[in-house]
């Protein structure tokens, strides 16, 4: 499959079947994040896989909307950027969450990207939150969730003619 192929067919999917994601399917997974790059090499992003049931509920609870889903996913991988090592830990988070993304499309799997980074939970800070679920240390910075699992609900891929081109623009 070509890399436009896979881009074309990557959804987000929010609903999955409780066939449980391999090891094999999460470690592919995990390299592709790993191998996202980062700004001057810093490579500030780190990887928590939660498969506990009990955390990934309390995790689908740690903003107002859009998190529930990730109470039915098999695995969830918080990505956590250290803004202690880069101040561009959004920008290599997103980066890292994105190409994780990707990897689940091509290998069939349903995943969604909850976002954290800027989001409330009555009020409460979603990141601050994550951190206490968690238990790590506040310079760890969170943009999002990536909630995976086998689904029988992946929307179909989209085609270049859903494409709005109209965004592109030429300086000449």
């Amino acid at each position: 499959m070509e890399l436009i192929d896979v881009m074309l067919k990557r959804r987000s999917t929010r609903k999955f079947n409780g066939q449980p994601v391999t090891m094999g399917e999460l470690d592919r997974i995990l390299h592709a994040g790993l191998l996202a790059p980062t700004s001057r090499n810093r490579k500030p992003c780190n990887f928590i896989v939660v498969e506990k049931k009990e955390t990934l509920k309390e995790l689908s609870e740690s903003k107002d909307h859009g998190a529930k889903l990730i109470e039915g996913a098999d695995k969830a991988i918080v990505v956590v950027g250290d803004a202690m090592i880069a101040d561009t830990w959004i920008e290599d988070s997103s980066i890292a969450l994105t190409y994780m993304h990707l990897m689940a499309s091509e290998l069939g799997l349903g995943s969604c990207w909850v976002q954290i980074h800027l989001r409330s939970k009555d009020g409460c800070d979603s990141e601050g939150i994550v951190r206490d679920i968690l238990k790590i240390d506040s310079h760890y910075r969170i943009v999002g969730i990536l909630a995976l699992g086998h689904s029988d609900d992946i929307p179909k891929a989209h085609t270049l003619d859903d494409m709005d081109k109209s965004k592109i623009h030429f300086l000449v």
